[in-house]
């Protein structure tokens, strides 16, 4: 191995163990918002695309974990927030941690790549620019992946809470 190799390796090992850092961090500050809540749940951890992955899952398909998601998902990007900010107060990193809630948001990520592959479909057919409805940013970059995906771009308009993707033309 080249020393190139060897430092890009390091640093590959570096990084994954910084987020793997970041999940344990947010599990246990998640483990103890359940156990204040008393709801049940059971925390995994993975590395998805260079960011640390958490989420609670339950055996039973109880209603508790759906009032920790909350309506639209607001319930869910505010302890989203505050779990980043745990891991932020222990690491003194920013920390771009995804959290889930009972496969919230991977349902929603697969209705969302869907959207973007229909509104990519409708531009190419029609030839003009579609507007989509405002969103988070977790979902306009799914949305912004599908529509890519599709072989179009998109951008991002307008200011938050009212932010929205534009499917454009090739």
């Amino acid at each position: 191995m080249t020393e190139g190799t060897t430092s890009a390796a390091a640093e590959g090992a570096d990084t994954l163990t910084r987020l793997e850092q970041e999940g344990e961090i947010a599990a246990d500050y998640l483990e103890g918002l359940l156990d204040i809540a008393d709801l049940d749940g059971d925390i995994d951890m993975d590395v998805e695309a260079d960011r640390a992955s958490v989420s609670i899952i339950s055996d039973s398909h109880s209603r508790d974990l759906q009032k920790l998601v909350g309506r639209d998902g607001e319930v869910l990007e505010a302890l989203q927030e505050l779990t980043r900010l745990a891991v932020h107060r222990d690491t003194g990193d920013r920390s771009r941690l995804m959290l889930d809630i009972g496969g919230y948001r991977a349902k929603k990520r697969t209705e969302l790549s869907e959207l973007g592959a229909k509104a990519a479909a409708d531009v190419r057919s029609s030839g003009e620019s579609v507007r989509l409805k405002p969103m988070t940013p977790f979902e306009r970059k799914v949305v912004h992946d599908a529509v890519k995906a599709a072989g179009l771009r998109s951008e991002s308009e307008g200011e938050e809470p009212e932010r929205f993707v534009v499917v454009l033309p090739a």
